[in-house]
């Protein structure tokens, strides 16, 4: 009796093989370590190391062919993974990527051997997912922008240096001037650079929209303009300059890149930019917003919040195809900005955002914080969220709604519509409304509305009447 249940159990214990001819590869930054199925290569071995050289993963491809492989699965280890990734899918196998920590090993020991093995055995068994990678002209739009991302980003540290520069001289331009980098701020920094001192004649460069005056300027350009301190501001000002044309040829490269990609059907052409919108100051310095309209087939910098330079580094991350999740959740889901419900015991331990680089809900939370003074539902939504839970969660909240737009208008197509902050408060007001009369009735109350008269400023008040 005791053998038979044994039987039965180790019957309901037993995994079924989905992927009979799957490998498994530890990817390295010097070498590769690669698993295979047990009896496949001819040899009898199960493993192998093979060097990171161009050679090596030309090797790796040709022994995994050898051995019958038809799907391989690898960490997402740096950026180590990427070159053998993409010579393993010219070839023709089926690669699937996975995060790290899915596939923790069990406690003990821990090698490269053991981890592709380990690897190996749980892709066999269907066990692993692979994680979303974008089309080939998404990937190297992709490219493109975090390029150029890190091009803006190292100018400004440069503009930091110009304003640490100028400090030593004690020099305040930064006080008077909102952007040193700016029309103003620049014309006045180049001439102390060409040789001018005097505070009146270098004051005389703001431009007409600078809103201090000449004479505030002015009195803010008198310092010591020392030989050491003027030589950093040189430097300084030439890298910058040189970040600025290498941010210049990334967008040549970029507009060339974003008329290759096909366009959508039933393209629609972009609407007029409202005015009071305005582009983020290291945006493209092409007509990026009609490429997106056309790539996308809908305008996307209509939602409130998205301009065409967030669309596109959102779009860089997502692409353009949304069957890749299945619903909504799914996609909010791999964004991040959905709860992380941890319970046990019927107890909700946590409810925390779990921690993610997404650096398209970056975008999306970027975005959401220039809602603050918004008039629109969006804007509403955000300050209502930041009165209940606080300015973080708020902004996550927002970027939450946002993600759910997209996905939709990518989806479904159609045309963004803002139904204005006035009707949100209103739907939320008979939210609210319905709400307390449904609390009411449970407790045996009613609540009814009545005027009343003795308070000048009010002109309506609800009240609970003891009903029956």
């Amino acid at each position: 009796m005791m053998e038979k249940h044994q039987q039965e159990r180790n019957k309901t214990t037993e995994f079924r093989t989905m992927h009979p001819h799957a490998g498994g590869v530890d990817v390295g930054a010097s070498s590769h370590f690669v698993a295979v199925p047990p009896g496949s290569d001819a040899e009898g071995r199960r493993v192998r190391e093979f060097e990171a050289f161009t050679c090596g993963l030309r090797s790796i491809a040709q022994w995994l062919r050898a051995c019958g492989v038809e799907t391989v699965v690898m960490e997402s280890t740096g950026v180590y993974w990427i070159a053998l990734f993409e010579l393993l899918e010219a070839e023709g196998f089926e690669v699937l990527l996975v995060d790290a920590r899915h596939v923790k090993n069990v406690p003990g020991r821990k090698s490269d051997v053991r981890d592709c093995q380990w690897l190996q055995e749980l892709h066999s068994y269907g066990l692993l997912a692979g994680a979303f990678r974008a089309p080939e002209q998404i990937c190297v739009l992709r490219s493109y922008l975090r390029q150029r991302g890190m091009l803006v980003q190292h100018a400004g540290q440069h503009i930091q240096h110009m304003q640490k520069a100028l400090t030593q001289m004690n020099l305040k331009l930064q006080q008077v001037v909102g952007d040193i980098s700016g029309v103003t701020g620049m014309k006045i920094i180049r001439a102390i650079l060409g040789g001018a001192r005097d505070p009146q004649k270098l004051a005389q460069l703001r431009d007409a929209r600078c809103k201090h005056t000449a004479a505030e300027i002015a009195k803010s350009l008198a310092g010591s303009y020392r030989a050491e301190h003027l030589f950093a501001l040189r430097q300084a000002v030439d890298l910058y300059d040189t970040y600025q044309r290498k941010i210049t040829e990334c967008d040549v490269q970029l507009e060339a890149h974003l008329k290759t990609l096909d366009p959508q059907d039933g393209q629609i052409p972009p609407a007029e930019t409202p005015a009071h919108r305005k582009a983020q100051g290291n945006a493209p310095q092409f007509d990026l917003r009609s490429s997106l309209c056309r790539i996308l087939g809908v305008d996307l910098t209509e939602v409130d919040g998205l301009d065409a330079y967030t669309v596109a580094k959102v779009i860089a991350e997502i692409g353009t195809d949304m069957s890749a999740w299945p619903t909504i959740k799914h996609f909010i889901s791999w964004l991040g900005l959905c709860p992380a419900n941890k319970i046990s015991g019927g107890k909700v331990l946590s409810s925390r955002t779990k921690p993610c680089a997404n650096k398209a809900a970056t975008a999306l939370r970027i975005a959401a914080q220039t809602l603050y003074r918004s008039h629109s539902a969006l804007g509403a939504f955000l300050r209502r969220m930041k009165t209940r839970l606080g300015p973080q969660a708020a902004i996550t909240a927002t970027a939450h709604k946002l993600a759910r737009i997209i996905y939709s208008l990518l989806r479904k197509g159609g045309k963004y519509q803002d139904s204005g902050e006035a009707a949100y408060e209103e739907r939320y007001r008979d939210r609210m409304l319905k709400s307390l009369q449904r609390k009411a009735k449970q407790l045996g109350y009613k609540l009814v509305s009545m005027a009343v008269e003795t308070a000048p400023t009010a002109t309506a008040a609800s009240a609970l009447v003891a009903g029956g």
